[in-house]
């Protein structure tokens, strides 16, 4: 028999391999699993946030991605909205615009801007001339004969009769020696400036013997707004600069409470801005490229003339 001690001792390792719900692979799943609802929840936040041009025009995009081919936009619902959207709020409800409506709204904003700097020059213009009146002793003395302010169309310069001091002889256009200095002055400031004027000729309401059919506060007003217009052209303004002379007989009164007051008998100079200007050039041709926005030019109180046997003024 045998000695058990000699006999080789055999040891049995057994190697156990874990199940497969041990090992890596359900991290790998539940990763990809996170990733997809993350991505599922950040696809509802956006839908949830996108305006409803945007919405439509992706919808419109991946039905017919020529869409925005042929739009001509900058962005996928430019065919299908009125406001631009884009920048990065997403909680904007707005939408998208073509290029050609954003290319509108900038040209509004420069039309704008335009009109803020022309009334600056306007006003700027306003304040050379009553420092002209003030610094000339031979205007200074007819200072309150000349009227200025702004108005919707431009600067309104205005010279006006007085009771002893009228501009032109009784019943004609013959301007009196101050007055073609007034005029020559202001025509010589108004070269400064590149706007173009429109001259008005106005008398009081008192008619001639002859009645309507014969010569007229109309003819009167017209003849003496032509002679202003010729006075300031000799005094060195720009012929070119007049786009307008007209005679408003006592229509537009200037105190319409006393139709017969001497202030009624003046002559009105309106440095143009650019709005007015192009409305009158375009009277009777298409409408005008200038945005329309704004106030309403202001009405003056019509007066109808009261019938009257003494001659104009």
């Amino acid at each position: 028999m045998s000695d058990d001690s000699t006999r080789p001792i055999v040891v049995k390792r057994i190697k156990k391999g874990g199940a497969a719900s041990h090992g890596g692979a359900w991290k790998i799943a539940l990763a990809d699993f996170m990733t997809a609802l993350m991505a599922f929840f950040l696809m509802m936040w956006l839908l949830g946030s996108t305006a409803k041009g945007d919405l439509q025009g992706i919808a419109e995009f991946f039905q017919n991605p020529m869409t925005l081919q042929s739009s001509g936009g900058s962005g996928v619902g430019d065919a299908t909205s009125i406001i631009q959207g884009g920048g990065t709020d997403l909680s904007r409800t707005s939408g998208q615009v073509r290029k050609g409506d954003v290319e509108a709204a900038k040209r509004r904003l420069a039309i704008k801007e335009f009109e803020r700097q022309e009334r600056q020059a306007l006003e700027r213009l306003k304040q050379r001339i009553e420092k002209l009146i003030d610094d000339s002793p031979e205007l200074r003395q007819f200072k309150n004969q000349l009227l200025l302010d702004i108005t919707t169309e431009g600067l309104r310069i205005q010279i006006v009769d007085e009771q002893n001091r009228p501009m032109f002889d009784l019943a004609g256009d013959q301007l009196k020696p101050y007055t073609r200095e007034i005029l020559r002055q202001i025509g010589m400031a108004l070269n400064d400036v590149p706007n173009r004027i429109s001259l008005a000729g106005h008398t009081d309401a008192a008619q001639f013997a002859g009645g309507p059919q014969g010569f007229s506060n109309w003819e009167l007003s017209a003849n003496r707004a032509n002679a202003s217009r010729r006075e300031m052209v000799l005094g060195g303004m720009d012929d070119h600069k007049v786009i307008r002379v007209v005679g408003l007989s006592s229509s537009v009164l200037f105190d319409p409470n006393d139709p017969l007051n001497p202030v009624n008998r003046r002559i009105s100079i309106v440095v143009l801005n650019k709005r007015t200007e192009m409305a009158i050039l375009n009277e009777d041709g298409p409408e005008t490229d200038v945005d329309a926005e704004g106030d309403l030019p202001a009405v003056e109180e019509l007066v109808s003339p009261p019938p009257a046997a003494a001659p104009s003024r």
